[in-house]
């Protein structure tokens, strides 16, 4: 591989958490930080986030807007925090919906990255129940949820369901740089 960052090198997506272990304020206040300073488009940094620690309540309305197949290993995360953006769609010089969605998928990114750096693990849910996540954080009218981020230590893998432990424990697997380059 070529010289690459640790903190991308050793990121990777988890389905086992630790459930002892808490999410600190101040590991939560350095993750949100990290993605407010992400680039964004003329600065409007489009995205909302939500964080729910462990058992809250708001933990426990992201956790059931999940699929139940993510519900068997999210609920072990110290964290569920709620990535939304806000629709631009009332501003007349505003990013198209794509460029909106890239924004929070930077905040996103350089949340991950943050996260690796403190030790932590992230996992990003995109198959969510959107309408019932608006409804249940009570989310103001023009945000827009879009994926759920689940923040904690890394547990013990044999420790999920027996079905999860195969992916959990399988090779780490990437495509060749030259799959990525066109032309």
């Amino acid at each position: 591989m070529t010289d690459l960052t640790p903190l991308l090198a050793y990121r990777w997506s988890p389905l086992a958490f630790d459930p002892t272990e808490e999410l600190g304020e101040a590991e939560a206040a350095s993750l949100l930080e990290a993605a407010r300073w992400a680039p964004s488009l003329r600065n409007r940094q489009p995205w909302r986030f939500t964080l729910g620690h462990r058992d809250d309540e708001t933990w426990k309305r992201i956790l059931v807007n999940l699929l139940e197949r993510d519900q068997r290993w999210a609920h072990r995360a110290a964290a569920l925090l709620l990535a939304a953006h806000v629709d631009t769609d009332a501003e007349p010089d505003a990013a198209p919906a794509d460029g909106v969605a890239y924004d929070l998928g930077q905040a996103v990114a350089h949340l991950t990255v943050q996260a690796t750096a403190l030790g932590l693990h992230v996992r990003q849910v995109l198959t969510v129940d959107r309408v019932g996540l608006a409804a249940d954080l009570q989310l103001p009218p023009g945000v827009r949820p879009y994926a759920v981020v689940a923040v904690g230590k890394l547990g013990d893998p044999l420790s999920l369901p027996a079905d999860l432990v195969a992916e959990e424990t399988g090779l780490r697997r990437r495509r060749p740089l030259a799959d990525l380059l066109l032309g």
